[in-house]
Order: structure tokens, then C-alpha cells, then sequence
């Protein structure tokens, strides 16, 4: 990374001119807010003040006197002082052309050790239709799972679905009693059909004392691996798993099944395990943990249930088991769980139980809760249809592709461009990549209101203004043909802003890799494309003296433009 040799180059100056004065010195290096202070900027002349007794302008002009010294590369165009003692550094355009040049040849930033990651994300719930609630997991974790990926790490995605317990025991008894021709094959069911039947056995259920016992036999069963009990289940399974996988091809985004199901073989040995070491707690006939720092509004030890007081296990059962397979049997490094907000308590609870039960060691293995806002509508409200109902994920997605093939449609009447099935096949990439971008954009922390509108458009920080600079990248190709291969060499300041922003890559996605914060690399794609842009504006790339070395930087843009966009979960179209 480029801020690493600047960090590197810095903190040998600082040792330099203070070696017997200074112990474990850490150097701090930042991108300069502004480019009159330069290109980077260290910070650490104010910080070292107390240890040297030295007012932070004299440390840094000492500091300064050694890189100048040391510069015999060129790399630093200008080192000065500025204010209180903060350092700007400005590289030369010799120094950032070569460096253009190395990460041509070698994008991002591959780690010399590898980790294995677990990152949990999308969990919808059998016989339960996918709705937008789970569209900002599902893209949220397929973007850190491509990241993480990109650097070479080992990745583990997986789909903790919802596919065991009592709501299987209510949907089982339902089809044996009223709709058993289901299970002969004499009538075909659908994930439409089966939520309509979850909806009647939960009706039932609430109401119906001998359905209820019913059901908690069917559960019964189903845990004991009763044979017809599981091919009801397991058909239940499969209309669910066919209609989740035509959201994920939309999607493009892939995972590893490990529902609730995976993990019952081990929760009754998870309990012992506990109880072996003296860590469970009766609270109202329930197992339960209790865990420092934790208490309910009245101030009172607020109990972490493993077990219900009638043998029945739960969420936090099954999360605590998974753990305990992901460190002990998988042997990952690093465990991330994508789930909305609302969930902050139980993960804080479920991290601090693993510990307590030597399942989870902080300094061998870290495990991080992802948590994201809502999706609202217009209305500021929780987005929905107009019936009132939550939106289905699969018509959002298809909404999206039509919405964009209308607006294919009206600008291509102006040009006579495309092909209908240009036209198609484009609108359903700005659809899908539209959705995802508007989603990951945004603080992840944050809620953020659905709009068509304001994500299909062509301008601002949108997909299709990203994926427009891209394609005008290949026309600038289309019309030169023919051309030599050619070393960048940056000139023109719009030149060297576009070079300089091409060497952080690798930077920003280090960020991400430690605050799993994706609308970073957003912010990073959607200034690449507005600095091209005024380097198109700026520099004559066809025709021009410089035209080889302009169009390497321009090949150089695209090729991480399209990096960027593929780490989002975006692709790329030559046209539009």
C-alpha cells in the first residue's frame, strides 16, 4: 500500500532523529483532506510532544530534514510544516506514474497470511418468502465475502436459514391433517402455497389446544428423524430452497447451506459441555448463562437462555453450537454475522457467552456483529407494497429490471443505439446493480429510503453513473482501434489526481477489511469516476501527443473500476 511506505519512510525519519528517545513508536499517516495540504499528511510530531519535550514544530522539522535527506528517489515532490505541526507530504508525478505502473501489473492487496472467515449473512426462514428485509444482509455479506476473497482469504458464506424448531411442527401437522395430498404428489405446492398454509397453522395453533399438541408431536418426531416426518419436512425444504436460489442467481450471489438443522446434532452436547464446566445457571427452570455486565431495565443479571425450562432449545442454543463448530471443527479465524441491528444485544450476549465458555478466544479468533438499518419507503415508514404488505424480494428485483429497461428504452430513441436484446440484457445488469449499489452506498449503520428513481439515475453517486464511465472508457477504445502500448506518465494535475486516486485502492479496501464498512469503497469508486471524468474533460486522449501513455491510464481506470465494482457484487457492460 502506498500509505504503508509513506508510514514506513515516516517512522524511520521520527527514529532517526529521536532513535534514543523513542519506543515502539507508531506513526500515524492520513490522505489529506484537501489538496492544498498535499497528498498525505503524518500527525505524529503533536503526539510525540510529551515523550520529547520538544514543541511538535521543531519535532517535525526534524523529521522533515531526514525525508528530504533520504529523497534521493524523487518520491516526494514537497515536505513542509503546516500549522501546529502536522506534516503534508506531496509525492512527485514521477513517483506516483511508477507506482501506476506497479499496480497495473499486480491490483489490491493480496495478505501474506491468509485467514479462514465465516461470514453468516442472508438466514431467511423456510416456507417463508424472501422479503426486503433481507436484501441489505444478502448484499452486505456478499460484498464482504468478495473483499475478503479479493485479498485471498479462505471464506466460509454461510446461510444460517430458519429450518427447525416448532414452526415446522405447525406447517408438518397442518399438511398430514388437511392437505395430504401434498405428500402423495397428487398436488403441486409452491413456496406462495406453503406460506399461505404456515399462515392457517399458526392461526390454529393459537387457537386450537389439540392442533397445538399435534404440532409439538410433529417437532417431536421430526427430532427423533421420524421417516415421514422428514420427507415432509425435507419437501418443504426444497420448494423453499428453489425459490430462495432464484433470488441468489438474480443476485449473483452464492452461499453454503447451514441452516438451524445443521447444527441439532450438536446442542445437546453443547449444554453438557457448559454444565460440565460449571457455567449453567437454573433461572425459572430454564439453563441459562449469566454474563458480566449484562442487566435488564430494573438493573437485574439478565439471563442469556440456552434452554427452556420444558427441554426446548432456542436461537441461542443453536448460535452457541455454531461457534463452537466454526472455531473447533473449522478452524476459522475470524467469525462475521450480517443481521440487522435489532439483534446487537443477543450478538454482544452470544460473543460474551463464547468466551466465558473458552469456545471464543479474542486474541486467536475475532468475531464481529455486521448490524444494518431499515429499508424504508417514501413514507419514512418500513418499506412495503400498497396493500400494506411487506415487499417481496424477488418483485422488488424484477421491478428494478423493468424500470431500467424503460429507461434504456427512452434514451436509446435518441441514438438507435441498441438492440432490443442489448437493451435487455443491459437492463437487467443497471437493475440488479442499481438495487445493490443504492444499498451499499449508504452507511450500513444507517436506514435509507427505496427509490427507483433516484438509484436508476445516470447522474450523482449511482450505479449507472459508475458503469456509464466505464463504458465511455471502451469508447474512447472503439474509436482510437489501433494503438501502441504505453508506460503511464502523469503530467497534467488532472492526470496526477486520477493516477494518485488509482495507487489507494488497496488502501481503502484494508479499511473495509477491519470495519467492514462497504460504503467506503463506494465513496472510493464514485470519486474514480468523477476525477476520469475531469481528466476526460481536460486532457485530449484521441489524437492527442500523449495519446498511448493517456489511454494506458485510462485501461488502468477501467481495470479498477471494474476490481471495484465486482468486490460490490456489480458487473460491468462495454455499452449503454
Amino acid at each position: 500500500m502506498l500509505i504503508s511506505i509513506i508510514e514506513q519512510k515516516c517512522k524511520m525519519a521520527l527514529e532517526r532523529a529521536f532513535s534514543s528517545r523513542l519506543q515502539d513508536l507508531s506513526v500515524e499517516v492520513t490522505r489529506s483532506t484537501h489538496a492544498r495540504f498535499g497528498h498525505y499528511q503524518c500527525n505524529s510530531a503533536m503526539k510525540l510532544t510529551k515523550v520529547l519535550q520538544l514543541p511538535p514544530r521543531e519535532i517535525a522539522a526534524k523529521m522533515i530534514s531526514i525525508l528530504e535527506e533520504e529523497n534521493t528517489q524523487g518520491e516526494f515532490e514537497k515536505i513542509e510544516v503546516a500549522g501546529p505541526g502536522f506534516v503534508n507530504i506531496t509525492l512527485s508525478s514521477k513517483y506516483i506514474s511508477q507506482f501506476c505502473q506497479k499496480i497495473e501489473k499486480n491490483l489490491g492487496l493480496k495478505l501474506e497470511n491468509p485467514q479462514k472467515i465465516a461470514i453468516d449473512f442472508s438466514s431467511p426462514n423456510t416456507a417463508k418468502e424472501m422479503h426486503v428485509g433481507h436484501l441489505r444482509s444478502t448484499i452486505i455479506g456478499d460484498c464482504l465475502a468478495r473483499l475478503f476473497e479479493y485479498q485471498g482469504h479462505q471464506v466460509l458464506r454461510l446461510n444460517h436459514i430458519g429450518d427447525w424448531g416448532t414452526a415446522f411442527g405447525m406447517l408438518i401437522a397442518y399438511i398430514k391433517k388437511f392437505e395430504p395430498e401434498i405428500i402423495s404428489g397428487k398436488k403441486q405446492a409452491n413456496l406462495v402455497l406453503l406460506v399461505s398454509l404456515y399462515k392457517a397453522a399458526k392461526k390454529l395453533f393459537d387457537e386450537d389446544e389439540l392442533f397445538k399438541k399435534n404440532a409439538q408431536l410433529a417437532v417431536v418426531s421430526l427430532q427423533k428423524g421420524d421417516n415421514e416426518t422428514l420427507k415432509i419436512w425435507e419437501f418443504i425444504c426444497d420448494i423453499s430452497r428453489k425459490a430462495y436460489q432464484e433470488i441468489y442467481d438474480l443476485l449473483d450471489v452464492h452461499l453454503i447451506e447451514r441452516g438451524e438443522s445443521f447444527y441439532n446434532p450438536f446442542l445437546e452436547k453443547t449444554i453438557q459441555d457448559l454444565e460440565d464446566k460449571g457455567l449453567i445457571t437454573f433461572s425459572d427452570g430454564a439453563k441459562c448463562l449469566f454474563l458480566d455486565g449484562f442487566v435488564n431495565r430494573e438493573g437485574e443479571p439478565l439471563p442469556f437462555m440456552l434452554q427452556k425450562s420444558d427441554g426446548g432449545f432456542n436461537y441461542a442454543t443453536t448460535d452457541i453450537a455454531s461457534i463452537r463448530h466454526r472455531i473447533q471443527d473449522e478452524h476459522c479465524d475470524r467469525l462475521i454475522y450480517v443481521t440487522d441491528a435489532g439483534q446487537a444485544m443477543h450478538f454482544a450476549m452470544l460473543f460474551a457467552a463464547a468466551k466465558k465458555a473458552g469456545y471464543l478466544n479474542p486474541d486467536k479468533v475475532r468475531a464481529d456483529h455486521v448490524p444494518f438499518g431499515l429499508v424504508l419507503g417514501p413514507d419514512g415508514k418500513k418499506f412495503k407494497t400498497r396493500s400494506g404488505e411487506t415487499e417481496r424480494l424477488i418483485d422488488l428485483l424484477t421491478t428494478a429490471i423493468t424500470q431500467a429497461e424503460t429507461i434504456l428504452n427512452a434514451r436509446n430513441e435518441e441514438k438507435e443505439a441498441m438492440s432490443t436484446q442489448e437493451i435487455k440484457e443491459i437492463a437487467h445488469v443497471l437493475g440488479i446493480n442499481a438495487v445493490k449499489y443504492a444499498d451499499l452506498a449508504c452507511n450500513r449503520t444507517h436506514d435509507y429510503v427505496f427509490s427507483y428513481e433516484k438509484m436508476l439515475r445516470f447522474e450523482g453517486n449511482t450505479a449507472a453513473f459508475l458503469m456509464y464511465a466505464y463504458v465511455r472508457i471502451h469508447g474512447i477504445k472503439r474509436k482510437i482501434q489501433q494503438y501502441d502500448k504505453a508506460i503511464i506518465q502523469l503530467i497534467h494535475p488532472s492526470e496526477i489526481a486520477l493516477g494518485l486516486h488509482l495507487c489507494q485502492l488497496s488502501e481503502i479496501l484494508h479499511a473495509i477489511s477491519d470495519d467492514l464498512m462497504p460504503n467506503r469503497l463506494c465513496e472510493y469508486l464514485f470519486e474514480l469516476a468523477e476525477k476520469f471524468n475531469a481528466f476526460f474533460r481536460d486532457c485530449r486522449v484521441e489524437g492527442s501527443i500523449e495519446q498511448n501513455q493517456r489511454l494506458a491510464l485510462c485501461e488502468l481506470t477501467a481495470k479498477i473500476l471494474q476490481e471495484g465494482l465486482s468486490i460490490l457484487g456489480l458487473k460491468t457492460v462495454t455499452r449503454m
